[in-house]
């Protein structure tokens, strides 16, 4: 029997992307419904090509009040928070994986929510840039058996 080291070489790192902005004049009506701002973000979900584990909305009363909704999703996290007498709201989607598209999701909510205007960034969350990623190399051991008669 013998043996000779081979060596395996892959590239391996996180893509990360990070898409998030601040939505300005949305009309109440739809700024205090929990029901229209979830389905957004479940929509949204399915635009940016994740995976949903969970969804968890609430709405919240009183001066400062608006709705809350998360969606946990396999690649991160899809949120949106809206203020409904500031008619304002906030968006935040991150997502890990070359598959994932977070900036679809933003227009989904967008679109959904009705802002007079709004402000949209990205930024890049990756773990290293896409051309020069981690090189990992594993050193195995390769055996043979020789059989001889």
């Amino acid at each position: 029997m013998s043996s000779s080291p081979s060596t395996e070489v892959s590239r391996d790192y996180i893509v990360g992307k990070h898409v998030f902005g601040s939505l300005y004049g949305i009309p109440p009506e739809i700024a205090e419904d929990e029901n229209l701002v979830r389905q957004a973000v479940l929509d949204a979900v399915k635009a940016a090509n994740a995976t949903l584990i969970e969804i968890m909305s609430w709405k919240i009363g009183g001066h400062k009040g608006g709705v809350s909704v998360i969606a946990l999703v396999n690649e991160s996290h899809i949120v949106v928070h809206t203020w409904t007498e500031y008619r304002y709201a906030t968006v935040d989607a991150y997502t890990c994986g070359e598959h994932t598209k977070p900036e679809k999701a933003f227009e989904v909510i967008v679109e959904r929510l009705k802002p007079e205007y709004y402000t949209y960034n990205y930024a890049d969350r990756t773990q290293f840039p896409a051309s020069s990623p981690v090189t990992i190399v594993r050193k195995r051991e390769s055996k043979s058996i020789a059989i001889t008669p």
